[in-house]
């Protein structure tokens, strides 16, 4: 499956112009999520209604580093019209950009009021990044007094049942087995399921089920590891190789290559710049 595959949108009657916009807006975020985002661009012209224009942003962000900080210039003035900023989709995308710039509170400023179970998941997300999981518990609490069987709500359950641990594991282990029992398995799944079993210190399965995550990810496009699941698969690749006592130097070096800035990368660099200049005091 390649990231020019048509997705599935066939026409359904009847739809609202909101309904419609709603349905094109999931349909071009699913190409972005496939890395198809010269697509996006091109299909979304200057005319379109705001919730497509933010997602157009996205692709832009994603598409190309060089032009991360015009296409955040340009989000923030969109951000700045008081007849746009209250868009949702538009302050889901300003959320997701930010998140990625690792400027949690700037991302909170769009996000945490909430209003739909993308914004309180992403709320949840932005709250573990930042190591607190008790206001990540109270936006979870939220989703749940929304829709307890949410898909969204119980991924995000998930998650936190990771960011806490010990007998929470388990847990989370549960929903993740329930969604592949359910749905299609995906990256996301894949990676989750072998969280749990790394937690569990069942390193063999976390391992068969990351390499068919990057399997996945490699068949859906070919030769272009560059999207924020795959890089977490490689990174999981190399904590799992380290305590199965293998090489973790390939995914690490295709970890290097795709995604430079990523945590585990920018941690190791910064430990093998300490090292060295250990080594020089030394000497």
């Amino acid at each position: 499956m390649g990231p020019d595959l048509p997705i599935n949108n066939s026409d359904i009657p009847n739809l609202s112009p909101d309904d419609a916009l709603e349905r094109d807006s999931l349909v071009f975020r699913s190409y972005i999520a496939l890395g198809s985002y010269q697509l996006v661009i091109s299909e979304i012209d200057s005319n379109a209604p705001t919730p497509l224009q933010a997602v157009k942003f996205l692709a832009l962000y994603l598409s190309d580093p060089t032009q991360k900080d015009l296409t955040i210039t340009n989000l923030r003035e969109w951000l700045g019209d008081a007849a746009l900023a209250n868009n949702p989709i538009l302050r889901l995308v300003a959320g997701i950009v930010f998140m990625h710039e690792q400027d949690y509170n700037e991302a909170l400023k769009y996000t945490h009021a909430g209003g739909t179970m993308e914004l309180h998941a992403l709320n949840v997300q932005i709250f573990l990044k930042m190591h607190r999981s008790d206001y990540a518990e109270k936006q979870l609490k939220v989703m749940q007094q929304i829709d307890e069987d949410h898909t969204l709500t119980q991924l995000a359950n998930a998650w936190l049942n990771l960011a806490v641990g010990g007998s929470k594991i388990q847990e989370a282990n549960l929903i993740f087995q329930d969604f592949s029992e359910k749905y299609q398995m995906t990256g996301l799944l894949l990676n989750g399921k072998a969280v749990c079993c790394i937690h569990m210190g069942q390193f063999d399965e976390a391992e068969t089920l990351l390499l068919e995550a990057l399997n996945k990810a490699s068949f859906r496009s070919v030769g272009r590891l560059n999207d924020a699941k795959d890089a977490e698969t490689l990174a999981n690749l190399v904590v799992c190789s380290l305590h199965l006592r293998k090489s973790a130097s390939r995914y690490l070096s295709q970890l290097k290559l795709y995604n430079p800035e990523h945590v585990l990368v920018k941690r190791l660099s910064s430990a093998e710049e300490s090292f060295d200049r250990a080594i020089q005091t030394r000497v």
